[in-house]
């Protein structure tokens, strides 16, 4: 509030000045309430003590009298001032009897002839029975003496003691409780609860919380005078002196703009263990009802919506549902606000979010051609298909341009390739290439006769791993064994005859294309060589 109010008076501009002006004053509107509820509600102060804490009240929110004092107190002569008499009446309207005294020796000191009736009047402050925090006396005791103090104004009044000085005749009916003096000071008084606080100080002062409703009534009516209509606040503050909590909630979430208020007030009561009797028809309580609502409505925000989260946090029958759905809403405008998503649903075992909203992200990134980063979201989504979609993806990317992407991610995919049989492969195929790379040729040719024979590899992807196999045939020493050469040369032959399966080269394409047909009967005499070399070392081995 403190910097809102700051802001709307630095304002250059008049109307967002306006726009800060007026978010204060809700702001306050809401700290006034919130004090009321506290009072009557949590604190549950009793006859006597329910006074005093009501006009602490009205001296926090109608604070005035602070920037008026300054003023008097700071001009040279403050007797004569022109507000001199305002702050004096401010100050007794308060109930701020010290202050107004001293206000009072000012004007004795200044003024001979009105010395005598500013001490008598003084008096009459200092004697006024008050009911101090640490004060063991009782209500009854306490109201005898106020009784007395009360005749002795009026006789003051009746003999005309003020007579001749209109503004302590004024206070001192002020203080006798007069309606009609009170209501001359309206100005002053700004709001009807003023007028209620003060008109009981000096009428009731022992006020029971059970009458408080019938006072606050005939404040309101007679300050308003029938002239206008009571405001969403008025009906707000009275339903709070009629100790209508449900009331209280209900005018505020009329009347106030969003539910960041009302939801909190609902949640402090509800600790308070002051709305237990009331249940909402469709199963849950109010405070969890308006909680949703306010989670609800942050999570319309760009950024708070990870506030959000938190309420929903805390709303135990509907929370969990009402996170699940709201989650799944949210833009994913960029990569980290997915991360930050997903951490949220993985923090609560949010199984089905989880694998959507990776599910979208792989999404993206293949869309964007990012076959790493869609690789990636796919294992973490534990998607399958999706997963064999991308490694397909990387086994034709790998067929056009003859090396692989993302080497890092694939080369480290662990467990994760059990994913599915295509990113085993993958992950296989990688590693065949690597064992080539470090001159494994043995255990590189047994991995790709295995990837083949295990019906892993797609049989479109075979002719690849047969032409794969070709520097291995052609090495100086024997890599393939007879029954090795014999598995290749059965699946060559499988690839170049027969029907087609969907997916893999026609064998009639096979045939008619001239490159094919050069690689197929290259790979055949290979094979051939091959097997005769393989026949003849295993031959001599066993000769030996």
């Amino acid at each position: 509030m403190e910097e809102m109010h700051q802001v709307a008076i630095a304002a250059k501009d008049p109307a967002s000045g306006r726009q800060f002006s007026s978010q204060v004053s809700i702001l306050s509107a809401m700290e006034l309430i919130w004090n009321l509820c506290e009072i009557l509600f949590i604190e549950v102060a009793p006859a006597g003590p329910l006074l005093l804490h009501l006009l602490d009240w009205v001296r926090l929110h109608v604070c005035e009298v602070d920037s008026l004092s300054a003023d008097v107190l700071g001009s040279e002569n403050p007797s004569k001032h022109e507000s001199f008499w305002n702050l004096v009446t401010v100050l007794v309207l308060q109930g701020r009897l010290d202050e107004a005294r001293q206000m009072l020796s000012r004007e004795a000191d200044a003024s001979p002839t009105s010395a005598g009736m500013c001490r008598i009047l003084g008096d009459l402050m200092r004697t006024m029975p008050v009911l101090s925090p640490g004060n063991t006396q009782t209500l009854t005791e306490l109201e005898l003496k106020w009784q007395h103090w009360h005749e002795e104004c009026e006789r003051h009044l009746q003999d005309g003691t003020f007579a001749s000085s209109p503004h302590l005749e004024s206070l001192c009916k002020i203080m006798l409780g007069d309606e009609a003096a009170l209501l001359e000071q309206k100005k002053l008084l700004s709001n009807w609860y003023h007028f209620l606080v003060t008109r009981l100080l000096y009428s009731h002062p022992t006020v029971k919380p059970m009458d408080l409703y019938f006072y606050a009534q005939s404040s309101l009516d007679l300050f308003l005078g029938g002239e206008s209509s009571p405001e969403p606040l008025d009906n707000i503050l009275m339903a709070a002196f009629e100790f209508d909590i449900h009331q209280v909630i209900k005018e505020c979430s009329i009347a106030l703009s969003n539910w960041w208020f009302v939801a909190h007030l609902t949640d402090l009561l509800d600790h308070c263990k002051l709305l237990q009797s009331h249940n909402l028809y469709f199963g849950s309580n109010m405070r969890e009802f308006l909680l949703l609502e306010y989670a609800s409505g942050l999570f319309a925000h760009h950024s708070l919506w990870q506030l959000g989260v938190d309420y929903f946090d805390y709303c135990p029958e509907l929370g969990r549902v009402s996170l699940e759905l709201h989650i799944e809403r949210i833009p994913l405008s960029t990569e980290q606000k997915a991360l930050k998503v997903l951490r949220v649903c993985e923090q609560r075992q949010m199984t089905e979010q989880v694998r959507s909203i990776c599910k979208i992200l792989a999404m993206k990134a293949v869309r964007n051609n990012r076959l790493g980063s869609a690789l990636s979201w796919s294992i973490r989504a534990k998607d399958a298909a999706f997963a064999t979609l991308v490694s397909d993806r990387f086994l034709r990317d790998y067929c056009e341009r003859g090396c692989f992407s993302d080497l890092d991610l694939i080369d480290n995919l662990g467990p994760a390739m059990m994913l599915s049989d295509r990113l085993t492969f993958l992950g296989k195929y990688r590693e065949f290439h690597r064992l080539y790379g470090e001159k494994r040729f043995v255990d590189a040719a047994s991995l790709l006769l295995s990837l083949m024979t295990s019906q892993i590899a797609p049989r479109s992807f075979w002719m690849t791993l047969l032409t794969d196999a070709l520097p291995l045939l052609e090495q100086k020493q024997v890599i393939f064994s007879a029954e090795q050469t014999y598995e290749l040369m059965r699946c060559l032959e499988d690839l170049t005859s027969g029907k087609p399966v969907c997916g893999e080269p026609d064998p009639q394409r096979l045939q008619d294309d001239d490159v094919e047909t050069t690689k197929v009967e290259m790979l055949r005499l290979a094979l051939a060589r091959n097997l005769a070399r393989s026949i003849i070392k295993e031959g001599s081995l066993e000769g030996s």
